[in-house]
């Protein structure tokens, strides 16, 4: 009854009407979103199917004989069809991990989706890595303001907000990615960490297009029309995340950073469940920048986790004895 088969392009409408139609699934896992860098990837998800119809997805990429919950995606593991309850799920999962230990897969990297991002209720897999006894090897704090409960802002954030009003900063959806690429984000980040942005320009323009309604640029100025700072907004439905958050000397001086965001939490997007700002981790989950966790946390933003699990496929069996109807497994 149930089949685990590799992803094949022949799959794509299928398994794009999946994430559309999961619990956890977000816009990242399209085909479209996920095939941007396939050239850097080694593609190697899944498809799990009952009666014949799919049911789960795994997105993964392949490293020698180790599995990456993919690399390329800020988080993935099992995306389940919003129908679907805690016992099959457990059988997809002692399947799949059936199938890369078959395979001979010595270990899966898994990074569940964050619980906030959930359409419904999803914390079957979390059963499920406690039987098969996974290994937490990693964990981040993403700093998330919940819009239905916000906390207060911190004095300090009020006051640079103000500042930026009385010298007429303003904010505009306007999608200028270039602008804000090439004169803040990038040299920011060569300047403090020495690194790219996981985008390029280019990329980041390519998947706007793609997903015109799921990928906004807010970009703030000043009464001259000058680039102060800006945000690329993922909209993934029932969250706002903030991907990329940058300003130049001045904006940061004149409150227009500030600004930006309060205009986001408090007027764009505060229909939504959730605003993530991001973790504030470095060296996997071990350090924290508290500079990033200072100014994110004077917005309301308190932490929620975001975990990291290696798995070996050999323990599929350990699901067994949990599993009563014996006659869906394969």
């Amino acid at each position: 009854m149930i089949e685990v088969k590799p992803y094949t392009p022949e799959m794509r409408e299928q398994w794009n009407r999946l994430v559309e139609n999961s619990k956890n699934g977000t816009f990242l896992f399209d085909r479209g979103f996920m095939e941007y860098h396939d050239d850097r990837f080694q593609d190697y998800s899944f498809c799990i199917f009952y009666k014949d119809e799919l049911r789960a997805i795994l997105p993964a990429n392949k490293i020698d004989n180790e599995v990456w919950s993919h690399k390329g995606l800020t988080y993935g593991g099992l995306i389940l069809h919003r129908d679907e309850k805690l016992e099959r799920t457990i059988v997809y999962f002692r399947e799949l991990l059936k199938s890369l230990y078959t395979a001979g897969n010595s270990r899966l990297y898994y990074k569940p989706v964050p619980s906030f991002y959930h359409v419904y209720p999803s914390g079957e897999e979390e059963y499920v890595l406690f039987l098969v006894k996974a290994d937490l090897f990693r964990r981040d704090s993403a700093l998330v303001v919940d819009q239905t409960n916000p906390a207060q802002y911190q004095t300090r954030r009020s006051r640079a907000i103000k500042k930026a009003q009385k010298i007429g900063i303003r904010v505009i959806l306007d999608n200028k990615f270039e602008a804000f690429w090439n004169n803040i984000l990038v040299p920011n980040l060569k300047m403090r960490f020495g690194v790219p942005p996981t985008h390029t320009l280019k990329e980041i323009q390519l998947l706007h297009s793609r997903f015109p309604d799921k990928i906004h640029q807010y970009n703030a100025y000043d009464l001259n029309g000058n680039l102060q700072a800006g945000t690329t907004v993922f909209n993934t439905g029932s969250v706002a995340h903030a991907q990329y958050i940058s300003a130049n000397e001045e904006g940061r001086k004149n409150g227009s950073l500030d600004f930006l965001f309060d205009f986001l939490i408090k007027h764009e997007y505060s229909n939504k469940r959730y605003f993530d700002f991001g973790v504030s981790n470095e060296n996997e989950g071990r350090k924290i920048n508290y500079g990033l966790l200072n100014w994110k946390e004077g917005f309301g933003g308190r932490a929620m986790s975001h975990n990291f699990f290696k798995i070996n496929p050999e323990n599929y069996h350990l699901l067994d004895s949990v599993i009563s109807k014996k006659e869906i497994l394969t």
